[in-house]
């Protein structure tokens, strides 16, 4: 089966006014990626790193400055119309109309597309079923949950029966169970044979939800596997130390020396040691702080996680990046 995205160096750049002066900024920089049929692949990254540039662009809402693209087979570029029929798109605004009802705007969309007022009320009906809005199909909109809203755009997203679904930070601003609950949702989607591109920002989204996934930052692919995958780049366990300033930079170069620690990361007051077996490095660690004389203020050990692929790619913590251009 053919793949359901192909990207190659794909490339964006913005026009910027700062005092007067206009700059240019790339907030694409040649990007690659393939993404297979039915897969849910994870776009993570900071904001500002590209990721709601590059979806834009796939979804044909933003002209390509460079590289080539296909989506279900439809170049990018010169088959636009087709690209739009095979895909949904959920922004990160949404989309749906607050002073009409769910159902009203389920069948306005799917007339939209070209169905008539029989096939539209159809798979209106589908679904409010599949998304559990039924109860609420007659409600206006602004009467919604957060939770109850965004189901309703990914249906509508969904309206078109597409092969590859684009979601743009689809959980942002929602509870944990709301969030839950609509992780849910987009694996019954998969199950269904949808592709699904998903940005975001959550760390523990793109591990739960993502078959593979890629890291961007600063408009550049950084990393890119399964979400274990990536993990397993991070041999052991890691120990964080929280220092004083006037402490970090000194216990960074002592520690590193040590034998049982095969690596060392400082990031801010926080200092990160990458043992095989942090259980029992432990206290070998406490035992040399305090014959050195290091202060600390907290000490925690913990399995990698793709904050810590983020940090060793790039030598930041990725939950600590400020937002920027996205």
């Amino acid at each position: 089966m053919p793949n359901a995205i192909e990207i190659t160096e794909l490339r964006k750049s913005f026009a910027v006014k700062l005092k007067g002066r206009t700059s240019t900024v790339e907030a694409v920089r040649g990007v690659t990626l393939s993404v297979k049929s039915g897969e849910i692949f994870g776009f993570l990254g900071p904001n500002g790193a590209g990721k709601t540039t590059t979806l834009r662009m796939l979804t044909t809402l933003l002209p390509v400055d460079g590289g080539n693209a296909a989506i279900c087979g439809y170049d990018l570029v010169r088959q636009p119309k087709e690209v739009r029929r095979h895909i949904g798109y959920v922004g990160q605004l949404g989309g749906a109309d607050m002073e009409a009802t769910g159902r009203e705007n389920l069948i306005l969309a799917g007339r939209l597309y070209g169905m008539n007022r029989h096939d539209a009320r159809n798979r209106t009906n589908e679904l409010l079923d599949v998304f559990e809005l039924t109860e609420l199909a007659d409600r206006v909109v602004r009467t919604y949950s957060g939770g109850q809203k965004r189901r309703l755009e990914i249906a509508l997203g969904m309206i078109n029966r597409p092969k590859v679904l684009f979601l743009d930070e689809p959980t942002t601003g929602l509870d944990p169970q709301n969030r839950a609950n609509l992780w849910e949702q987009i694996r019954k989607l998969q199950e269904g044979g949808t592709t699904i591109f998903l940005t975001t920002h959550y760390l523990d989204e793109a591990d739960a939800l993502s078959d593979r996934l890629a890291i961007m930052d600063y408009g550049r692919i950084v990393a890119e596997g399964t979400p274990l995958a990536l993990k397993n780049q991070i041999s052991g366990d890691v120990i964080q130390i929280r220092l004083s300033n006037e402490e970090s930079e000194q216990a960074k170069l002592r520690l590193e020396k040590l034998s049982f620690i095969h690596e060392t990361r400082l990031e801010g007051d926080n200092l990160y040691l990458y043992a095989n077996d942090g259980a029992r490095t432990l206290p070998r660690v406490f035992e040399f702080l305090e014959t050195e004389g290091i202060r600390t203020q907290s000490i925690t050990i913990s399995t990698p996680s793709l904050d810590d692929v983020f940090l060793k790619q790039t030598g930041r913590l990725l939950r600590d990046v400020k937002e920027g251009i996205a």
